[in-house]
Parts: C-alpha cells; sequence; structure tokens
C-alpha cells in the first residue's frame, strides 16, 4: 500500500515538475504554421476572386450565411481584406519560426479561422482539428524548441511572478496530453464510422476512393485499385490501424512505431489523394508521441556538426542559471520527461 502510494505521489512530482513532449510539441507548433502558409500561399494569386469582397462570394452573401465569426466580415473594404490576408500570411509564418510566442499562435489561430470560414469549399478536413488543437498548444511550452531567440521572452518571463511561472509545466502536461487524447478520439471516431460502411465490411471501399476523379493520381492510383489484394489490404489495415492506433500509444514500447505507422499512412493520404493539408495537420498532431525519437535524432545530428561539443565537454561545463518556463528558443533545467 505503503509504495502504491509511493508511486502515485512520485508520478504526481513528475507531472508538477518535468515537461513532456516539448520538443513534439514544438513540432507541432512548425509544422502547423507551416500548414496555415501553406494555404495561404497556395490561393495567393487567387485571393480576390476566392476570399475578396466582390469574388466567388460577395460580402453580403457571406454575412448572410456565416454561422460564426470571421475578421472578414468586419468591413467590405477591398483594402481592408488586403491587410487582413497579408496579416493571416504574417501570423503563419511567424508561429512555423516561432516568433511570436502565445499571443502570435493566438492571433494566428483567429486569423486561420477567419481566412477557413470566408471559403469552406477548400477546406479538406485538417481545418476542424487546427480549430481544436491550437487552443491546446496556448497551455504549452511549445516554443522551447525550433524557434528564433528574440530574448523578449526572457524579458517577460523575468517579470512574470514565481508562483505564475511555477504552474506552467503543469499546463504544459495538460496540454499535451489534450492534444494526445484529441487525436486519438479522431482515429478512433474515424474508424468507427468507417466500420459501418458496407464498403469497408466488404473490403472495397479503397477501390472506390481511390477512383474518385477529386483524389485520383494519374498513373498511380490505378496501381493500387486494379490489385484486389492491396485493395483488400488497405481497407481492413486502414480500419485496423484507426481502431487499434489508441492502443499502441498507451504502451510505451509501441508508441513510436504507432506514430511513424500513422506518419505513413498519411503521406501516401498526401501522395494519392492530394489532402495535403489534412495530411500534414494529422502528422503535426503525431508528433507529439515522436518526441523522444526528435530529441534524439537531434542529439545525433548535432553530434555531427562541426565544432559540436561532446557530452562529456557538456558535463564538465559550468551549469547555466535555471529558469522555469520559458518560450522562443529557451529551455528549463529540469529533465524532459518521457513523451505522452
Amino acid at each position: 500500500m505503503r509504495r502504491s502510494l509511493r508511486n502515485v505521489t512520485a508520478r504526481l512530482d513528475s507531472w508538477s515538475l518535468d515537461p513532456v513532449a516539448v520538443t513534439g510539441v514544438s513540432g507541432t507548433r512548425v509544422l502547423l504554421g507551416f500548414v496555415g502558409l501553406m494555404y495561404y500561399a497556395s490561393q495567393y494569386q487567387e485571393r480576390n476572386y476566392l476570399f475578396g469582397p466582390d469574388g466567388v462570394l460577395p460580402h453580403e452573401e457571406f454575412e448572410a450565411q456565416l454561422t460564426g465569426f470571421s475578421l472578414y466580415t468586419l468591413s467590405a473594404s477591398p483594402g481592408y481584406f488586403q491587410l487582413v490576408y497579408h496579416l493571416g500570411m504574417a501570423a503563419a509564418l511567424a508561429v512555423m519560426l516561432g516568433v511570436g510566442g502565445r499571443p502570435g499562435l493566438a492571433l494566428h489561430w483567429a486569423l486561420l479561422w477567419s481566412v477557413y470560414q470566408r471559403q469552406p469549399g477548400l477546406l479538406d478536413g485538417g481545418d476542424n482539428l487546427a480549430y481544436v488543437v491550437i487552443p491546446f498548444l496556448l497551455l504549452t511550452r511549445c516554443y522551447d524548441r525550433f524557434a528564433l531567440p528574440t530574448g523578449l521572452a526572457d524579458r517577460l518571463a523575468q517579470r512574470v511572478p514565481g508562483r505564475l511561472r511555477a504552474v506552467s509545466v503543469p499546463f504544459h502536461n495538460l496540454g499535451v496530453l489534450m492534444v494526445a487524447a484529441q487525436i486519438c478520439l479522431v482515429y478512433v471516431v474515424s474508424g468507427l464510422y468507417k466500420v459501418m460502411g458496407e464498403e469497408w465490411q466488404d473490403g472495397t471501399a479503397l477501390f472506390y476512393i481511390m477512383r474518385v476523379a477529386e483524389f485520383e493520381l494519374p498513373g498511380w492510383s490505378d496501381l493500387v485499385y486494379e490489385n484486389d489484394l492491396l485493395v483488400v489490404l488497405g481497407t481492413y489495415g486502414t480500419v485496423a490501424f484507426l481502431v487499434y492506433f489508441p492502443l499502441g500509444v498507451l504502451v510505451p514500447a509501441l508508441r513510436p512505431w504507432a506514430a511513424a505507422a500513422s506518419v505513413c499512412f498519411h503521406l501516401s493520404i498526401a501522395f494519392f489523394m492530394g489532402l495535403t493539408g489534412f495530411a500534414l495537420t494529422m502528422i503535426a498532431c503525431d508528433l507529439v508521441f515522436l518526441s523522444g525519437a526528435l530529441d534524439r535524432a537531434l542529439s545525433w545530428v548535432r553530434g555531427r556538426l562541426p565544432g559540436a561539443r561532446t557530452p562529456e565537454a557538456e558535463a564538465e561545463a559550468p551549469p547555466k542559471a535555471e529558469r522555469p518556463g520559458g518560450e522562443s528558443g529557451t529551455r528549463t533545467a529540469a529533465p524532459e520527461a518521457e513523451p505522452v
């Protein structure tokens, strides 16, 4: 009984003191910023026609059918539209580069939501996950890695009371857990929904999906849907993977393999079906399960860079001042716990 109590206490201490999956959620931030920037850039030449107040969906009709909120409803001025659109591009780039911290991430979310609402006919499903995940990232220390150091976060952190900085780790871990739970929920719901379909039950769903004109890749899709074995294996394998993915990530030894399989699965979706934004959004969330592998990969790369310090040199170096919390390229002295 006492041993069990000590284990519970140790886990609570770890949850309060050791941030998990910092590298993973930082990669999630980078990739979600890239997806947003890619969306803006891919529609840039046709932005006036697709999103402008005098485009395919006039401003009055857009206001009448909008059920949520969008910054594009505030004015019908072409100049205002150009300002908001280019501000959205800049915010997405800042998130990808790790500039602006949580306020910049919140601004990116509001602008991305607004442009998605402006033309929902262009969406591929990844937008729904981005809507949910980006607010979760606001709780995390997703600017601790892969971020351009500006020094602003250090100066702001020094003004934050110590008690508030102390809760940054529990909030970070809570945000990571919410991202992980959300991606697992997406997989399970998607898998169970497919199970109810007749084509998924008889193993022919992949045949029909890859023959849809919008999703067909000429010269490649026919190699799959003309092969009965690939169709059956792909159909049943997809359902089994989606339903049992959460079980895979619950086992630490299987977690990186399940996440790697998910990355490969969505890369194939991006290649064969052209749903690049959706696939990259899903991969971005999968990175929370690959944080340990990313850390090892980064250590391997750093060890082979010219002038890289060896572990022995790092051990002999004098300790740096510690600071809890932090963004924009800063790291805490507490060791990172095992990723979710």
